[in-house]
């Protein structure tokens, strides 16, 4: 089945849940036990098809980025040229010789080294003893990952800090007032009120360690630097996420769900015509209404699947269904005409004055990465039960910068 017949497929299984639910509307009902084990299983098929569709268009985009790999190769003179770029962007640890002398650190250690890679790994700084500074390519490798595991790093703005210990970043507190309509010689009223302030982010460490057997690492068919990449990752990411929805930024990032004075106040909380106990239609119209039309472009609710399993039945006053199912075209599935995400870590406790979700132009919320990514091998510590340690360790913050644009999901 092509990507085509299963969009079509999947509009269909829409359609069939639709279909119970206005049925038991227009008999002024709930659904029963039986429709609501249907519609709930038809909704699953719904999502399992959607991502059915996006793993056949990696493939293809995949398959495509092969196709090209196979054309003729480079020119001795071209690859060298490429080798000169590789180091003018990345320097001596973009190198293919780097990255094997890494590798090599990983599976046997410094002793594997001799004197002119240990200088290079430990980046001219031979007093870091154990700690040295990972590859570019890794670092990357890394990032990319933790982007992959989380839902709102890969909708911020991210700036990485090369050596300063902060990121001050200027905000217009205090507007000045329109201009006036005046005669041809008139200069209008002198304006004082323009105030600035200032959003410090400071990179806070974040730490992991993962041990791995001898026998393991001696497996050279294993890609080691990768296991231990996506170890890291994982662990990097669920962190930094949690810390991006509910963090109190204490030492570590100030989450969206928090409210503050440093990041989005109460002032930004919706929670008109919400019950105690849950999400409705009215309340989630009042909330995108309640950001203005300029951030709407670029903005993105985001709600844990246990309040997008409430949404997925509500309708506004009209009988339209506030979520629709990306099948134009494109699976960005959206709630009132804007794409939503669901992260594992945005709350889901429905209680009284408790947060259930947020709309917003993510791009305002801010991290600040200090990127020397540093890898410490432990061998002693392990002996004897025959493993040896990585710790990774990253420098991150983040905050959201601008209120404005941002509005939070609160029941009554």
């Amino acid at each position: 089945m092509d990507i085509k017949e299963k969009a079509q497929e999947r509009a269909s299984l829409v359609a069939q849940a639709r279909k119970l639910l206005d049925t038991a509307e227009g008999e002024k009902r709930d659904l029963t036990t039986e429709e609501n084990e249907k519609y709930e299983k038809l909704m699953a098929d719904v999502d399992r098809i959607g991502n059915e569709i996006q793993r056949e268009q990696k493939q293809l985009a995949l398959e495509k980025e092969l196709a090209e790999s196979k054309k003729p190769p480079i020119k001795p003179e071209v690859n060298s040229e490429i080798k000169k770029a590789d180091e003018r962007i990345w320097g001596n640890r973009g190198t293919k010789e780097y990255r094997e002398s890494f590798d090599r650190f990983l599976r046997s250690g410094v002793g594997a080294l001799n004197a002119e890679e240990q200088r290079a790994l430990q980046a001219d700084d031979a007093a870091q003893g154990g700690f040295l500074v990972t590859p570019q390519q890794f670092v990357t490798e890394l990032i990319k990952k933790v982007d992959d595991a989380v839902t709102i790093r890969p909708l911020a703005t991210v700036v990485p800090i090369a050596k300063a210990e902060s990121l001050g970043v200027p905000s217009l507190d205090t507007d000045i007032s329109d201009a006036e309509w005046t005669s041809e010689v008139g200069t209008g009223g002198e304006d004082t009120s323009m105030r600035f302030g200032k959003r410090e982010l400071s990179p806070h460490p974040l730490a992991k360690r993962i041990k791995v057997s001898q026998k393991l690492i001696r497996v050279s068919v294993l890609d080691i630097e990768s296991l231990i990449a996506a170890r890291l990752a994982y662990k990097f990411g669920i962190t930094q996420e949690k810390a991006y929805m509910t963090g109190d930024g204490a030492q570590k990032p100030l989450g969206v769900f928090v409210a503050s004075t440093d990041g989005i106040s109460t002032s930004r909380d919706v929670s008109e015509d919400n019950t105690a106990t849950a999400i409705k239609a009215d309340g989630l119209i009042n909330a995108k209404f309640a950001l203005k039309p300029q951030y709407w472009k670029a903005a993105r609710w985001i709600f844990h699947r246990d309040a997008v399993k409430q949404i997925r039945k509500l309708k506004d006053n009209n009988g339209q269904y506030l979520w629709l199912p990306g099948i134009k075209g494109n699976l960005e599935n959206t709630i009132l005409d804007t794409p939503f995400l669901m992260s594992e870590y945005a709350p889901n406790t429905f209680t009284t004055g408790l947060y259930v979700g947020i709309l917003g132009d993510f791009s305002f919320y801010w991290i600040a990465d200090a990127l020397n990514l540093a890898v410490q091998r432990l061998v002693e510590l392990y002996a004897e039960t025959n493993q040896i340690g990585f710790i990774g360790r990253l420098e991150s913050d983040g905050m959201p910068v601008l209120e404005e644009a941002f509005v939070r999901i609160k029941l009554a």
